[in-house]
Parts: structure tokens; C-alpha cells; sequence
């Protein structure tokens, strides 16, 4: 594959993992246990879709077929997306959605630092804004599992259910394929992450008292290929539905 829709197809990855995981967060509004959680939450939320709009555009100059990044966001369909599973799983009680973070954070936050120092200094510029922001992120989510894994017997139950629910789709996180290792052999992308992640997540499994899965491995769905769960289907149509039911519309 030439560099450039390699490039491309990463750059989609990036954006519509941080545009369906800001999507997820969003439905917390008016739900959270508690109105500190609730704000936190839409920071987060607000944190990542700013973070998918820069990837967007990037895209779209590259793909430079007159679709921008409102287009790239909520014109295209399912199969066109290009997000990781676990971002599009539902965002169940609060464990679930702590665990879910958490395990994406620890990712983000590895991919970003490495991506800072690519040859790319469109992607590094960005990667440095956004790397500070996911700092934040990582030590939240870090700071509920601890939280709910040291609490309560109901709360580290229900907080070891979550992740062995969310566990089959850590396999993405972990492993890359030929579009992520050809980039980061061009030095370009952040390359495999996989090691590094496992580890940290070990170290804060270890102090919530939570038992580390062995390593998922990879089925039949595939996220960064446009094969999801079926749960993308219905986020998607209630992000998307004013975008479609009023193309091109203004205020």
C-alpha cells in the first residue's frame, strides 16, 4: 500500500476511535453518579472529539476529494469506520465504563508519546497537544480502577466483571497489522504498543486486587477494517441522524 492511503486509513483510525469513544461519554450526561463525575466525564468527552476533528482534517487533505471532516465524522457508514472495538461498546454502570477508559487510556497515552516523535510533523504537532490531555485521562481512569477495585466487595465485583466483558477486545490494542507496521517502519506511527500496555495495566490490576487476563486474541471482528459489533450501528445512527436527515444545513 503507498504511504499516502496507509497514512490516511491511520489517520481515520485515530479520529473515529476518539469520535465513537467521545460519543460513548457524551451518553453519560444527566446520568453520572455524581455531578463532579458528570463534568469530568464531558471534558474527557469534548478532550477527545477536538483531538478526532485534527485527525479529521488531516484525513481529509490527504484523501482531498471534497469531503471535509464533518463529512469524514458523520457521512460515512458502519463499515466505513475504521474505530476500535472497544470503543463502541455500550457504556454500561460506571465500572464499565472506568475499565473500558482505562484500558483504552494506558493505549492512547503510549501511542500518542511515540507519536510525537514522528517524521510526520503534522502528526507530531498534534500528538504533543493531545498527549497532554490524555495524561490527564490515563491518571483519572487509573485512579477509579484503584478506587473501585480497593472499595467495596459489590464495587471491585462489578469492576472485575467489566473487564473480563471488555477483555476479547483488547487483542487490537496489543497487536498491529501491515498499514500500523509499515508506518512505523517509516517512522511515521506509533508501531506496537502492545508490551509496554500490558505491563501497566498488570501494575494497576495488581494494586486493584484484579486478576490479569491472558492475552486476547484476535476473532473474526475487526474494527480497524470496518467489521464491528453491532452495537456501532445504533451509536452511529443517533450521532449521525441530524447530519442526514439535513445535509449540508448551517445555523
Amino acid at each position: 500500500m503507498e504511504t499516502r492511503e496507509a497514512l490516511t486509513e491511520y489517520l481515520l483510525r485515530l479520529a473515529d476511535t476518539d469520535m465513537v469513544l467521545a460519543q460513548r461519554l457524551c451518553e453519560w450526561c444527566g446520568n453520572a453518579p455524581a455531578l463532579e463525575e458528570e463534568v469530568a466525564m464531558m471534558n474527557v468527552g469534548l478532550d477527545l472529539l477536538g483531538q478526532a476533528r485534527n485527525w479529521y482534517d488531516y484525513a481529509a487533505e490527504l484523501l482531498d476529494d471534497g469531503r471535509d471532516a464533518d463529512h469524514l465524522a458523520f457521512r460515512r457508514n458502519e463499515r466505513e469506520y475504521r474505530n476500535l472495538l472497544i470503543a463502541e461498546q455500550p457504556r454500561g454502570d460506571y465500572a464499565v465504563t472506568t475499565a473500558k477508559q482505562f484500558l483504552f487510556d494506558v493505549w492512547h497515552h503510549q501511542v500518542l508519546a511515540r507519536l510525537t516523535g514522528s517524521s510526520d510533523e503534522r502528526i507530531a504537532a498534534v500528538a504533543a497537544k493531545a498527549l497532554k490531555e490524555a495524561t490527564y485521562h490515563r491518571r483519572r481512569s487509573t485512579e477509579w480502577m484503584l478506587r473501585l477495585g480497593q472499595g467495596t466487595e459489590e464495587s471491585h465485583r462489578r469492576l472485575a466483571d467489566a473487564v473480563q466483558n471488555l477483555w476479547r477486545f483488547t487483542y487490537e490494542l496489543t497487536d498491529t497489522d501491515a498499514i500500523e507496521d509499515q508506518l512505523a517502519d517509516a517512522n511515521i506511527g506509533a508501531g506496537n504498543v502492545g508490551e509496554a500496555w500490558r505491563d501497566e495495566v498488570a501494575r494497576v490490576f495488581r494494586e486493584a486486587d484484579l486478576e490479569l487476563p491472558e492475552p486476547a486474541r484476535h476473532f473474526y471482528m475487526d474494527g480497524k477494517n470496518g467489521k464491528h459489533t453491532e452495537h456501532l450501528g445504533f451509536l452511529l445512527a443517533e450521532m449521525q441522524y441530524l447530519q442526514r436527515a439535513y445535509p449540508d444545513a448551517t445555523w
